[in-house]
């Protein structure tokens, strides 16, 4: 168990902290990517999950509790050094991945601390920590985030069924795809953790200039992947 809470806080921290963080380079003022085109994040956000992957490698890199999920419904039962997934070790990959996400945004927060006393723009700030919708509508948006995690973890699984050999590299440049193709309504979150870790950060950090949570959305990002991750499961069993 401890091993699992060590590697998947590390990984999800390193996950947030460089997924937030490209955020925050295109977004945030006087930053030397302010202004950059939106596939800086899309690739910044692969990268992140490529070295994620790598630093929680031991424990089957889970960093997503959509992934958790997955593996506990779906045709694997273990994953990575026979971690069996059950009830036990289901609640501490959760516990893992929640934890890691706030500690990665708040690292984030502190790399970035004088652009963020430098940006005026709440929407831009809230945007460094969490996802939000192009067009607000709770439904639609379900829809786009369970679509989307439905291809991350059904593909993922595929992965594991083919000699690839890719590995990680794999899996970034999925996340690279899904956000490039399925980004665009909601900023993909297809992480439950990923978006409500550093949302709550958002709301305990001292941050100059920021406003709402937006609590409103929160549960979006999370009841989307959740039902994507089960989709693929059950599909997995099929296919």
């Amino acid at each position: 168990m401890e091993t699992i809470l060590v590697h998947e806080i590390a990984g999800t921290a390193i996950l947030t902290l460089l997924g937030c963080g490209v955020v925050a380079n295109v977004l945030l003022n006087k930053t030397n990517g302010h202004g950059s085109d939106g596939i800086v994040i899309f690739f910044g956000w692969g990268l992140a999950v490529f070295a994620a992957v790598y630093v929680a490698y031991d424990t089957g890199a889970h960093i997503n509790p959509a992934v958790t999920i997955a593996l506990l419904i779906g045709p694997a039962k273990e994953y990575a050094d026979g971690i069996p997934i059950t009830f036990a070790t289901t609640m501490a990959y959760f516990f893992a991945e929640f934890v890691g996400a706030f500690l990665g945004a708040v690292a984030c927060f502190l790399a970035y601390k004088k652009q963020y006393d430098e940006t005026e723009d709440a929407g831009a700030i809230l945007a460094t920590f969490s996802t939000g919708p192009t067009v607000k509508s709770h439904g639609w948006n379900i829809v786009t985030e369970a679509i989307g995690t439905f291809v991350l973890i059904f593909v993922i699984i595929m992965f594991g069924n083919t000699p690839s050999g890719l590995g990680p590299l794999a899996v970034a440049l999925l996340v690279i795809s899904i956000g490039a193709s399925l980004g665009g309504p909601t900023g993909y979150a297809i992480n439950p953790a990923r978006d409500l870790g550093p949302r709550i950060a958002h709301a305990v950090l001292p941050i100059k200039n920021k406003g709402s949570n937006n609590w409103g959305y929160a549960l979006v990002p999370v009841i989307g992947p959740i039902i994507g991750s089960t989709l693929a499961a059950l599909a997995a069993h099929i296919y």
